[in-house]
């Protein structure tokens, strides 16, 4: 009987006390961030109690395994258990640390930095980053969890790393895809070419830059569809990025109008049109005749916009205002179809009806 209530005292004793200190080291944690609102680092280690609760637990129940009564010796499932447990959780317990350090440096520089271009290029480096420290963590992890499941894999693991130079030729070669993708997404990171929150054309698909991995980017287009694209796309075909250089973003408004059309009152009701819009920015405008054809001449409205939201509801609003304003005022301003009937071009007489014409009359 005591062999089998003494492993569970010693076993449940050790978990209840490693739940209670974790649960002192997340109301440490709450009080902290209480007293220093200002830093959001306390906040973001609360997130850490799990994977800390789980760390303490398997190293206290490894630590208190021979004072249980059991033969560690001939347990080695158990042990390998334990130890799988405890360096799951180490990666999981540094993946929320390294996260929790990111979202804190994010913050205090927003807080300092005025300009939203450099926020975003900050973020995406930090997002990388992140994610370059993950799947390195857990590609360690994994190896671990393999040798220590299977030891007889450790000599192997041993002639694998004396001839680690043509394994390396022979991942490159058979991962070429991957790597391409893995350095074409880190150079995007710090190479500030695309950022999280840029606003990109991409395969005739205007939307914004919501996600960058390691291998793809995610851009969420305007009518919420998201588009998937592999990051070495980014490095080998042009796209359109409105964000780089500013948000400021100038809209255009083609009419195709009649050769009667009053372009001077037009262009003041372009101004008169802009005055009352919130979403002009008050840089610039202008309206000129860019083109004309027998039938309609082409005028293009341009303004400016301070980002591409009012980019998109400031030209729709104009050219709606405009061509309102025309129906209403000068309708003959509109484009018209011709209803004339066509002339017809005269008959062409043939030459047998020539030469009977010409034929003098007895």
């Amino acid at each position: 009987m005591e062999q089998v209530i003494r492993p569970l005292l010693v076993v449940g004793l050790t978990i209840v006390v490693t739940l209670a200190l974790g649960w002192l080291i997340d109301r440490a944690l709450h009080a902290a961030d209480r007293r220093h609102p200002e830093t959001p680092l306390w906040g973001e280690l609360r997130r850490c109690q799990l994977p800390l609760q789980l760390v303490l637990a398997s190293a206290a129940v490894h630590a208190s395994y021979g004072w249980a009564g059991i033969d560690y010796g001939n347990d080695r499932l158990i042990r390998n258990i334990l130890a799988l447990i405890s360096v799951a959780a180490l990666v999981w317990l540094a993946i929320r640390i390294a996260s929790a350090i990111a979202e804190t440096s994010l913050a205090r520089f927003a807080a300092t930095t005025s300009d939203p271009a450099r926020v975003r290029r900050f973020r995406t480096q930090l997002t990388m980053l992140q994610r370059v420290i993950s799947s390195v963590l857990a590609t360690i992890a994994a190896a671990i969890a393999i040798l220590l499941m299977f030891p007889g894999l450790r000599a192997l693991g041993a002639s694998m790393l004396a001839s680690a130079g043509v394994i390396g030729i022979v991942a490159g070669v058979a991962a070429q895809s991957m790597l391409s993708n893995l350095f074409a997404g880190l150079q995007i990171a710090f190479g500030s070419s695309v950022k999280i929150g840029d606003t990109v054309v991409v395969e005739g698909e205007w939307g914004t830059v919501e996600e960058i991995s390691l291998a793809f980017l995610t851009v969420r287009i305007w009518d919420d569809r998201r588009l998937t694209m592999p990051v070495s796309y980014f490095n080998s075909k042009p796209y359109e990025n409105w964000s780089r250089g500013g948000p400021q973003i100038t809209c255009t408004v083609y009419l195709h109008l009649d050769h009667a059309t009053p372009v001077q009152r037009l262009r003041e009701k372009l101004h008169e049109v802009l005055l009352e819009r919130d979403d002009w920015d008050g840089r610039r405008w202008n309206l000129v005749v860019t083109d004309s054809t027998p039938t309609t001449i082409e005028v293009r409205a341009a303004m400016s916009a301070k980002n591409t939201d009012d980019w998109w509801t400031l030209q729709c609003a104009v050219r709606e205002e405009l061509l309102t304003w025309l129906q209403r005022e000068h309708p003959y301003a509109l484009p018209r179809v011709a209803t004339a009937p066509a002339v017809v071009a005269p008959r062409v007489p043939s030459q047998a009806q020539q030469g009977r014409a010409e034929q003098p009359q007895s």
